[in-house]
């Protein structure tokens, strides 16, 4: 039996990999569960060691605004 739990944890992992990584629903449909883990570990070890600079900031701010 399927945990009923899939669906939302899929459609938040995919929200997650659309904000994140900009990939959209066919990119995250066709990855595997290791393809998205290992994205993101790299993705956060990448950053989690640099820190956010300006630039960086300024990116966020532009790709996520406020309102």
């Amino acid at each position: 039996m399927m945990d009923e739990r899939f669906g939302p944890a899929a459609l938040a992992l995919a929200g997650v990999t659309a904000r994140v990584l900009g990939w959209r629903p066919d990119d995250f449909w066709a990855a595997t569960p290791a393809d998205v883990a290992a994205v993101l570990a790299a993705w956060r070890a990448d950053d989690a060691a640099a820190g956010v600079d300006r630039a960086g900031l300024a990116m966020m701010m532009e790709q996520c605004p406020d309102g």
